[in-house]
């Protein structure tokens, strides 16, 4: 059960990338809430150091894995839709 739950913390993180590709192809994030993207990014911010100290291996996983990849949304929608680009 550990292993299933460890391979699931760093799986489901990856379902962002589809949405940074699809950001990235349309070359616009309008239909992307800043607030949405921003209030999901400060959230697992202030919960990334009881990841980072956990003992819990799944969760700490799922913790560095999430905020990577979650910034990386946050920075491609951010970019998108400030500079506008076309």
């Amino acid at each position: 059960m550990e292993m299933i739950s460890l391979i699931a913390s760093v799986v489901l993180p990856l379902f962002n990338i589809p949405l940074i590709i699809r950001v990235i192809r349309r070359k616009s994030s309008s239909d992307i809430s800043l607030t949405w993207a921003w209030g999901v990014w400060i959230c697992l911010l202030l919960m990334a150091p009881s990841g980072f100290t956990s003992t819990d291996l799944v969760w700490k996983t799922f913790n560095i894995v999430n905020l990577i990849l979650f910034t990386a949304v946050v920075i491609i929608v951010t970019i998108y839709r400030k500079k506008g680009i076309k």
